[in-house]
């Protein structure tokens, strides 16, 4: 069964032009070279509720549970240091776990 990761990016205002190029290439290098990933969004959340900043989300679809799991405790581990030694708290990565109550992918 399909099994889905939500990792969502907080940036603060100051940060925003480095964000945007990090997402745009070497954020979008690693997702591409995740061997467990079968499908990804990378998008900007569009929101009202933010005042400060702006939030970017990955979506990561994978085969399984277990992939996702393996993903979680080996390569979530890996991009949240990558981000926190190069942005420090000018990035809050928050990590959802989406498991659907019906399945229809």
């Amino acid at each position: 069964m399909t099994s889905l990761l939500s990792i969502t990016f907080h940036c603060v205002q100051s940060a925003l032009p480095q964000w945007e190029e990090y997402t745009a290439t070497t954020l979008s290098t690693m997702v591409e070279n995740l061997m467990d990933v079968e499908q990804y969004v990378l998008s900007e959340v569009a929101t009202s509720m933010i005042a400060e900043g702006k939030n970017f989300n990955l979506l990561l679809i994978f085969e399984s549970e277990e992939l996702r799991e393996l993903f979680t405790k080996n390569e979530l581990v890996n991009l949240e240091e990558r981000i926190s030694n190069q942005y420090g708290d000018q990035v809050m990565v928050f990590t959802t776990y989406l498991n659907p109550l019906k399945h229809k992918l």
